[in-house]
């Protein structure tokens, strides 16, 4: 498996993305295509996506979470990921996992959504 980038200091406690794999921006644009129903902004800008690890064989597994535990698409939105990157030319396998650890945050989310909110 390629080697995965290290976490920033202050970071949350979550496994690090295989950021350095030449499939990662497809893989991350593929989740930057699936949105959130209640806020439009994708998953991805959201922070919602807490790793993307590339293996050598081209498996992708991702680690996400959604805004609230209650989410109405909490059942869905997995699948929804799944999808969008085993779409993505070169991917073998896709596996999502989702966590309520650490729980989202809107700190989370990048300058880029924070805008299109208006919470900038």
């Amino acid at each position: 498996m390629t080697k995965p980038q290290e976490p920033l200091e202050g970071a949350p406690l979550i496994a690090p993305s295989t950021t350095n794999h030449p499939l990662y921006e497809a893989v991350a644009d593929a989740c930057r295509t699936v949105y959130d129903p209640e806020i439009p902004v994708n998953i991805f800008e959201l922070g919602l996506i807490y790793t993307i690890e590339i293996s050598d064989d081209n498996d992708v597994r991702i680690i996400m979470t959604l805004t609230a535990p209650g989410c109405p698409v909490a059942g869905d939105m997995p699948g929804w990921v799944q999808d969008a990157v085993g779409a993505v030319p070169g991917v073998r396998s896709v596996e999502v996992e989702l966590t309520w650890e650490p729980p989202w945050g809107m700190d989370m989310m990048s300058d880029a959504a924070r805008l299109e909110l208006g919470f900038m």
